[in-house]
């Protein structure tokens, strides 16, 4: 997601400071209008059941001396009292304005002690035991949220309680009224509508004045965007845009003066910049190397990662540094470098050893600039490296030289051999008869040339151009089949196979089969070298654009006399050995724009390093099928 504009802060700063004060305006008013409204709700509920009060004192105010009945009898006394409440027209008159001229009264009754009604708004309910209902003043005293749930939730009728007495302290029953939510919605609904069609309005308006002022606000910082667009544009604009009043002493007459001071400046420093940007891509690349870039006055200011391990610094703590405080006069490497730096002298490429008997290639230039000193690089390279693909080099040279000799000579070789086998056969016809001793030796003879008839064939097939079948799969699952394929052999010289291949995945794009063939071979080739057993290790990880498979051994590691020659075809240390296979695994590497190389150390044995790019930077990737010679 890109970089908010300004205009669009300064806009949403704007709408948001209105938002959040008609939302507080709103939530007061809301919340004044629901509390008056629930007021209300009660006040109404209190005076209805105050008037039923009184009218039910009003019929029911009779000396009790005039009632025909025994004072004693309270049950009597409740039914006349009931009778004469039930029969009064003006009770009865009271009850139906009440749900006429109230807007939020559902219903009224008075009820007795056990809950049934004496007298109700609605007929039916008159004897009947009502169900008891939530107290009005849960809703009254809760907070507005809670409010607006119960009144724009369920319809649900709350009851505000009234306790009607007889006689002196005497409890007769209660003056009941129903307040109902709907009803208390209706009322209060429109009220709200219209103060959210206001606060919506308000929003809208302030978004509007919003981007109004934020237009008049900014124009003249575009004004001065489109100064250093012109500044900084490579290609000057056919169509500038006029210049503003030098004349101007406001601020943005001041920014414009300061701007043009520093377009001037630019200019130049980008100049300069030019010039370093092309040095500095040169030297980036050469970025496999140890590089240390410096300024003027010696500090570090571009480090490459390879430099870490020759200095044996990290990158943080060099660049800004000074040449003194990054290398010392106590260390070989140090001491050539401050010498160079003090003597302002360039080091031509050399090899050195450093205190750990690492040998390295350095060299150290001045980087001038019209005669003026702007820098200076220093290149380090591990001269072990150097060595290990010139040998890289010299083996591919021998290979492709062995190749162009031994085609010629294999086929060469190869009709005698036919020749030779079509007449021995023929003897074999003519010599029946002979001794089973002759017989014998013409056997031996027979079974030598076709194990000389097949090594020429293998040495044919070595050198033939192969078809590469390439496909995409996933390396982690060739290295498992391998596994797989080596365990019987390794089983049987005691050596337990490992995998390593980690959860992710290695896609590269090549020829399965060979693949497979090549890492398989080196697979065996470290089974057969543990003659007392132990643990093969196969570890397949991603190493930047490559896959890299790395097989460990347990054995004895390869004599250095020899480890020049084991790539070298037919060349093997193996009583039964054919010398063909590790030379086979390296053209197969070679011819997937690979590599295979290896370490050894006598005694704790010899790690194989097969390299191969990864899916999208193999070089011939986009061919189905190509042929490597």
């Amino acid at each position: 997601m890109g970089k908010v504009r300004l205009k669009t802060k300064l806009v949403l700063a704007i709408s948001g400071m209105v938002f959040v004060l008609v939302a507080l305006f709103c939530y007061i008013y809301i919340s004044h209008r629901v509390r008056q409204s629930t007021q209300a709700a009660h006040d109404r509920a209190e005076f209805v059941a105050k008037e039923i009060e009184e009218n039910a004192h009003a019929a029911t105010a009779v000396d009790s001396h005039q009632l025909d009945i025994d004072l004693g009898d309270a049950q009597g006394i409740q039914s006349v009292i009931e009778s004469r409440l039930q029969n009064d027209k003006g009770m009865s008159t009271l009850l139906q304005s009440i749900i006429a001229y109230s807007p939020s009264i559902y219903d009224a009754g008075i009820i007795d002690v056990h809950g049934r009604a004496i007298v109700h708004t609605d007929p039916s309910a008159v004897g009947k035991v009502l169900d008891r209902r939530d107290n009005f003043d849960n809703v009254r005293t809760a907070n507005v949220f809670r409010q607006l749930r119960i009144i724009y939730g369920p319809p649900r009728v709350y009851d505000f309680y009234l306790p009607l007495q007889q006689g002196e302290g005497q409890r007769f029953g209660s003056i009941r009224v129903g307040i109902s939510t709907v009803l208390m919605g209706d009322e209060v609904t429109p009220q709200l509508t219209t103060a959210l069609i206001y606060s919506a309005i308000a929003i809208l308006m302030s978004l509007a004045l919003a981007a109004g002022v934020s237009n008049i606000a900014l124009r003249p910082l575009e004004a001065i965007a489109r100064r250093l667009d012109q500044m900084t544009a490579e290609v000057p604009d056919p169509h500038p845009n006029p210049q503003p009043d030098p004349g101007r002493v406001d601020e943005f007459g001041l920014v414009n003066t300061k701007i043009d001071r520093l377009g001037r400046q630019i200019k130049d420093v980008k100049e300069v910049f030019s010039t370093l940007k092309g040095n500095l891509d040169q030297i980036m690349g050469t970025l496999q190397d140890g590089l240390v870039l410096f300024t003027s006055d010696n500090h570090v200011v571009l480090v490459s990662a390879s430099a870490e391990r020759f200095i044996g610094r990290s990158r943080e703590q060099m660049l800004g540094q000074g040449v003194e405080q990054i290398f010392t006069d106590d260390t070989k490497l140090g001491l050539i470098v401050l010498d160079a730096f003090a003597l302002h002298q360039a080091i031509p490429q050399r090899e050195i050893e450093l205190d750990n008997r690492r040998r390295i290639q350095i060299a150290l230039d001045f980087i001038a600039e019209r005669g003026e000193r702007i820098g200076a690089l220093l290149t380090m390279r591990d001269a072990e490296s150097v060595r290990r693909i010139e040998n890289e080099i010299e083996l591919s040279r021998r290979l492709a030289a062995i190749g162009r000799l031994t085609s010629g000579v294999a086929h060469e070789v190869k009709n005698p051999i036919n020749a030779i086998v079509v007449h021995l056969e023929l003897l074999r016809e003519k010599m029946r008869e002979v001794d089973p001793n002759t017989r014998r030796h013409m056997d031996i003879i027979g079974n030598e040339i076709h194990r000389l008839d097949r090594v020429v064939q293998t040495l044919v097939d070595f050198n033939r151009p192969v078809e590469l079948r390439l496909s995409s799969f996933d390396l982690r699952r060739l290295v498992e089949d391998v596994a797989m394929l080596a365990a019987p052999e390794a089983a049987l010289q005691g050596v337990e196979v490992k995998t390593l291949i980690g959860k992710e995945a290695l896609p590269i794009k090549a020829d399965n089969d060979l693949v497979k063939q090549a890492l398989l071979n080196v697979v065996l080739n470290g089974v057969q070298s543990m003659e007392r057993g132990g643990v093969l290790t196969v570890e397949a990880r991603r190493e930047d654009v490559s896959a890299s498979v790395e097989v460990r051994d347990q054995g004895g590691g390869i004599p250095p006399e020899i480890q020049d020659k084991v790539f070298n075809l037919y060349f093997t240390t193996k009583k039964s050995g054919s010398g063909i296979g590790l030379a086979m695994s390296y053209r197969v590497l070679q011819m997937h724009s690979g590599s295979l190389d290896f370490t050894t150390e006598m005694g704790l044995g010899t790690t194989f390093r097969l390299l191969l790019p990864l899916a999208g930077t193999h070089p011939q990737e986009n061919k189905e099928v190509m042929t490597a010679t």
